[in-house]
C-alpha cells in the first residue's frame, strides 16, 4: 500500500507520436475521500487510441486534458475507504474515469459514477475492462444499433484482433454474418480465424487490400466496423453494397498525423451506393448499459464471445506501453496492471 499517489500528468501536447517529456510521472499526496466519496486503489488502467485524442487540443467529444492535469483514462480498482453509501471497503469498482495514476477519488454521482461490480464464477477481473466493459460496449451499440447486421450480410471489421475488433467480429458471428478482419500481421489473422471463428482475415501490410478484400468478400461489405481509416477505410469503399453502413468507431490512422489528411479517395462511392457513414461515441449510450450489459454477461458465460487482454505491469511503464497501439504491439485489449488484485 502507497502513502503517496504516483501520477502521469500532461507536461505538453505531443506533436505527432508521444515523446517521452509529453507527460510526467510526479508524486503526489495520497487523495482523501470528501462525504459521498471514496478512494480506490487502482489495479487495472485501460490503454486506448483515444488517450492520444485527449491529450490535444483538437476539437473533440469531452475537453483536453489541460497541460498539468492527470491524464485521463478507464480505471478497475478497489475501495479502500468509503464515505459513499452503497459501497464498501473491499468492493471491486469502476471508479469513472480514474486517471493514470495509483489512487483516485470516486462517486456515486457526476457524469461518471461508480460502477460496483458483481462476482462472475470464471470472469476475471479484466473482462471488465474488455468484453464486459467501455470496450465491449462500443462494439455491442456501434455494431448492433449502428451496423444493423442481418444474416447472411458481410461485416468487415478494420484493427480485427484489437480492443473492439475483436468483440465486434464474434457479436457479427452470433447475428449469422460473414465476417472478414482486417489485422496488420499474420498471427493477428490467425488469431481472429482460429481462436475468434472470423471467416477470413486479411493482412493488410501485404498486398493489394482492395483485391483481397473483393476476393473474402465476394458478395461485396454490408457493414464495415471501422478503426483505422485512411487507406483501409478507401479499400472498403471500393467493394461496398448498396445500402452498406459505414460504422466509424475510430480512425487510429491518423491520430499522430502532424498536419491534414486527406478525406476518402473513394467518398463517391457513398453516393453511388447510397451507404451510411456514422460516427458514434460510446459515452452517448452509458443510460443503456444495463442492457448491454445483461446480453453480453450471458454471452461471456455461454462461451461465445472470448476476449484477449494484454497486460504490461507498472503504472511508470504506462507511456511506452501505450505506443504499442499505433505500433501493432497489441493484441487484445491494453491494459497497465498498476497493483496486485485484490
Amino acid at each position: 500500500m502507497r502513502n503517496s499517489n504516483r501520477q502521469w500528468r500532461l507536461k505538453r501536447r505531443p506533436v505527432g507520436d508521444v515523446k517521452a517529456g509529453d507527460l510526467e510521472l510526479v508524486d503526489a499526496p495520497k487523495p482523501v475521500p470528501g462525504k459521498g466519496e471514496m478512494l480506490v486503489r487502482n489495479v487495472y488502467l485501460s490503454l486506448d487510441p483515444t488517450n492520444r485524442i485527449w491529450m490535444s487540443d483538437m476539437e473533440q467529444y469531452m475537453p483536453p486534458v489541460a497541460i498539468g492535469d492527470v491524464m485521463r483514462g478507464g480505471t478497475l480498482g478497489v475501495v479502500e475507504q468509503s464515505n459513499a453509501d452503497g459501497f464498501a471497503v473491499g468492493d471491486i469498482v469502476i471508479p469513472g474515469m480514474g486517471g493514470w495514476q495509483d489512487y483516485s477519488i470516486g462517486s456515486a454521482s457526476g457524469p461518471f459514477p461508480a460502477q460496483k461490480l458483481p462476482k462472475i464464477p470464471g470472469v476475471p477481473l479484466s473482462t471488465f475492462m474488455s468484453a464486459l466493459g467501455f470496450t465491449g460496449a462500443t462494439a455491442y451499440f456501434g455494431l448492433l444499433d449502428l451496423g444493423k447486421p442481418q444474416a447472411g450480410e458481410t461485416v468487415v471489421v478494420s484493427a480485427a484482433a484489437g480492443a473492439v475488433g475483436q468483440i465486434v467480429g464474434q457479436i457479427a458471428k452470433i447475428k449469422g454474418c460473414r465476417v472478414v478482419g482486417l489485422a496488420g500481421s499474420d498471427d493477428k489473422c490467425r488469431y481472429v480465424v482460429k481462436e475468434l471463428g472470423f471467416d477470413a482475415c486479411i493482412n493488410y501490410r501485404q498486398g493489394d487490400l482492395v483485391s483481397a478484400l473483393k476476393r473474402e468478400c465476394p458478395k461485396g461489405i454490408d457493414v464495415d466496423f471501422e478503426n483505422a481509416g485512411g487507406e483501409i477505410l478507401d479499400a472498403v469503399l471500393a467493394n461496398i453494397n448498396l445500402k452498406a453502413r459505414i460504422v466509424v468507431c475510430g480512425l487510429i490512422s491518423q491520430y499522430n498525423a502532424t498536419g491534414p489528411v486527406p478525406g476518402p479517395y473513394n467518398f463517391a462511392n457513398i453516393l453511388m451506393k447510397r451507404a451510411r457513414v456514422e460516427g458514434f461515441i460510446i459515452i452517448d449510450y452509458v443510460p443503456r448499459f444495463g442492457e448491454f450489459a445483461m446480453q453480453m454477461a450471458q454471452w461471456v458465460m455461454e462461451g461465445k464471445v472470448k476476449d484477449r487482454v494484454d497486460i504490461h505491469d507498472g503504472l511508470e511503464n504506462a507511456v511506452t506501453t501505450l505506443a504499442n497501439l499505433f505500433t501493432g504491439g497489441n493484441t487484445g485489449k491494453l491494459l497497465v496492471r498498476v497493483s496486485a488484485e485484490p
